[in-house]
């Protein structure tokens, strides 16, 4: 296999995915960028800001623009540190009330795009890319 056309194939998927959980997060206001930051925050805690993007291989700027975002929205909330430069973002009780609904459709998002992959498929996909990760994060 070429890796132009593997990567180019890895960019278009990549794409379609995002178009795909855009779309479905939309009527909530929502962006798969921001999705990200909430399930991370959800998931690990109150985390500071280098911590989110280091999380999520994401540079500052466009970070900083999503939470500012959430903040507006009322689902984040940044709380100073020890450091006065240090701030950790947390999810707001709003943000814990919506969550449900927003992994809901996430979840039926995912299971719909996976419907045509058979399960063994998925599982090795899985498995190829949380190494191919691994390796190329270190």
């Amino acid at each position: 296999m070429y890796s132009h056309d593997l990567f180019h194939t890895l960019h278009k998927l990549s794409r379609q995915l995002t178009n795909k959980l855009n779309e479905a997060l939309k009527p909530y206001g929502l962006f798969s960028a921001q999705w990200a930051v909430l399930f991370i925050l959800k998931t690990k805690g109150s985390l500071t800001q280098k911590k989110l993007c280091e999380s999520l291989f994401v540079e500052a700027p466009p970070m900083t623009r999503t939470i500012q975002r959430l903040v507006k929205q009322g689902y984040v909330s940044q709380v100073p540190g020890k450091d006065k430069r240090e701030r950790h973002i947390q999810l707001t009780d709003k943000a814990l009330t919506e969550y449900p609904n927003w992994e809901r459709t996430v979840f039926e998002t995912n299971l719909s795009l996976l419907e045509h992959l058979p399960e063994v498929s998925q599982e090795e996909l899985f498995k190829l890319q949380k190494s191919w990760l691994q390796e190329i994060s270190k």
